[in-house]
């Protein structure tokens, strides 16, 4: 097992995946503690990021530059435009308990231990991956020929679902 624990940290493509690991997890962690919104939303954009960056580790660069441009940058300013321009009453924050952090840092230590373990007895199949050459040119190719209609259906949902939150916007206006 210990051998398994240099080889990791000896190669350079595992020491990468593991600084994107903890910033997904940081990014998650920290988005759920965090009390204030805008906060959330940046520490969820560092979420997107870090996994924009294990996409580009898994030399999908289409998937990641999609996560980047459609998660990291349109739905986190999304969120704070939705932020900036709504209501926020602040209700009395309930004082948090004392051993609250530590019962916290047990669990996250416990499922931290049980996930490495897990992963260290696991038997995993080793094989190649053909990449492909151009996978943008195949996934668009995929996209407008045979995966043309549930792509339609889905830009009018999108646009459904607009139109709807205009319309509760307006309401909670009047």
């Amino acid at each position: 097992m210990l051998d398994n624990i240099v080889a990791f940290f000896t190669s350079a493509e595992s020491l990468l995946f593991l600084v994107f690991a903890m910033v997904v997890i940081s990014g998650a962690i920290l988005m759920l503690s965090f009390t204030k919104v805008v906060h959330m939303v940046v520490a969820l954009a560092f979420t997107f990021l870090g996994l924009a960056g294990l996409y580009v580790m898994l030399d999908a660069e289409f998937v990641a530059f999609v996560q980047v441009l459609i998660y990291a940058g349109a739905v986190s300013i999304l969120m704070i435009f939705g932020i900036m321009m709504t209501r926020h009453d602040q209700p009395e924050e309930e004082p948090r308990r004392p051993w609250y952090n530590g019962l916290l840092l047990v669990g996250s230590v416990a499922l931290f231990g049980i996930l490495f373990f897990v992963i260290q007895s696991a038997n995993f199949q080793s094989g190649t991956l053909d990449a492909g050459v151009d996978n943008t040119k195949a996934i668009g190719e995929q996209l407008f020929t045979r995966h043309v209609i549930p792509f339609e259906l889905m830009s009018v949902l999108l646009t459904v679902a607009f139109i709807g939150a205009i319309i509760l916007a307006k309401r909670e206006e009047d």
